[in-house]
């Protein structure tokens, strides 16, 4: 071993100059082990279910998680029938891909307001909150992918005198 080789508190002490003895230093605090346990708990309903919103634009997702074969109903349809386009079936998909738990929660939401995109980043954004609220173990896996932060991005408003919110009448010389 070196010389410069830390083993407890009593070499730091030796390295950093001021000679402290082992046994004549204060004793030192009690550092706990890391917790074997998740600092978050899980929060689950009654019937076993995980709820959370999910927003994205001007649209709000309400979603219900609970353990089965990986069935997803929006608003009392199936997720190929409200969100046809194979890509929005993709984005409500991806936090189950990233988490590694594909086909094996059921997912029921409402979900109203904005568009079918917006709609479907709202499923995501609600789905990625419940399956952590579901399995706290999964919310540094789900946040290192960006699920769990609200898209702000809104449509601005229209101002007076403009056609649109920046653009303007179109302009005639005569």
């Amino acid at each position: 071993m070196s010389d410069n080789t830390v083993t407890d508190l009593a070499d730091l002490g030796a390295l950093a100059g001021g000679a402290v003895a082992a046994d004549t230093a204060a004793p030192a605090a009690v550092v706990p082990a890391a917790p074997t346990m998740p600092l978050r708990e899980k929060q689950i309903d009654a019937q076993g279910r995980a709820y959370a919103t999910g927003r994205r634009k001007n649209a709000v997702a309400r979603v219900w998680i609970k353990p089965g074969s990986g069935k997803v109903i929006v608003n009392g349809r199936d997720q190929a029938v409200y969100f046809a386009r194979p890509t929005l079936r993709l984005v409500i998909n991806q936090p189950f891909q990233v988490a590694d738990r594909v086909d094996q929660y059921d997912v029921i939401c409402t979900v109203k307001g904005g568009g079918l995109s917006g709609q479907a980043g709202a499923v995501k954004h609600g789905i990625a909150q419940a399956l952590t609220r579901f399995e706290p173990v999964l919310r540094s896996a789900v946040k290192a992918a960006g699920f769990l932060t609200r898209d702000p991005r809104v449509v601005e408003r229209k101002k007076y005198g403009r056609a649109k919110a920046r653009r303007s009448f179109q302009f005639s010389k005569r």
